[in-house]
């Protein structure tokens, strides 16, 4: 059975499939269509956005496809960047200079008060009307400046609560099963376990 992670973000298609690699399917993601028209994701909630691009990327390819939103919403922005994450200063900036804009937002703010929430909402599509949104979310801070060379986005800044070393710093293992996204895949992969056992005894 294939899959589709709708994402070209590498990172993001990788990190998905260790975390899918325990159930028997074929892991796809963007790169590997052709026709998958460009989707913008202008939905004020990360679960708007996760069912947009699954079910534009469902009605293209007609496979199952899981697609998340994610965020980081930090306390002494009021949430912000949030849904924006991944716009967070403009498009046409990379990961590091996002994450060194948002250091620069609150460079006065105190240690006990950076606060942040990693946010992810994971979308289902598939046939027969099949949908299904499930969430993740991981509690932590926002340290003064990057460490750590593994993981993407704001990974380097955030610091998981309980845990000494940010997401970037962490092995894989560790994140993927404390991480917003690792938690929302959790049950997302509950989920089609018993839809891939469904389609089975068919």
């Amino acid at each position: 059975m294939d899959i589709v992670v709708a994402s070209r973000n590498l990172g993001k298609v990788a990190e998905l499939k260790r975390l899918l690699e325990h159930l028997s399917v074929n892991v796809l993601s963007l790169d590997d269509f052709d026709d998958i028209p460009e989707i913008i994701e202008d939905g004020e909630t990360y679960e708007e956005n996760a069912l947009k691009k699954a079910r534009v990327v469902h009605q293209a390819t007609g496979k199952i496809v899981l697609s998340d939103d994610s965020g980081l919403e930090v306390n002494a922005l009021r949430g912000r960047p949030g849904v924006r994450s991944a716009r967070f200063g403009g498009d046409d900036l990379t990961d590091y200079e996002r994450s060194m804009k948002l250091l620069d937002e609150i460079k006065e703010t105190p240690e006990n008060e950076r606060g942040a929430t990693f946010q992810c909402r994971l979308a289902i599509v598939g046939p027969n009307g099949m949908e299904k949104v499930v969430s993740g979310s991981c509690r932590g801070s926002i340290i003064p400046a990057p460490r750590g060379g593994s993981g993407f986005g704001y990974d380097p800044i955030f610091l998981p609560s309980e845990y000494n070393h940010t997401f970037a710093e962490l092995s894989p293992e560790i994140k993927n099963r404390i991480s917003h996204r690792g938690r929302a895949l959790e049950k997302a992969a509950l989920f089609l376990d018993g839809y891939i056992y469904s389609q089975m005894q068919k």
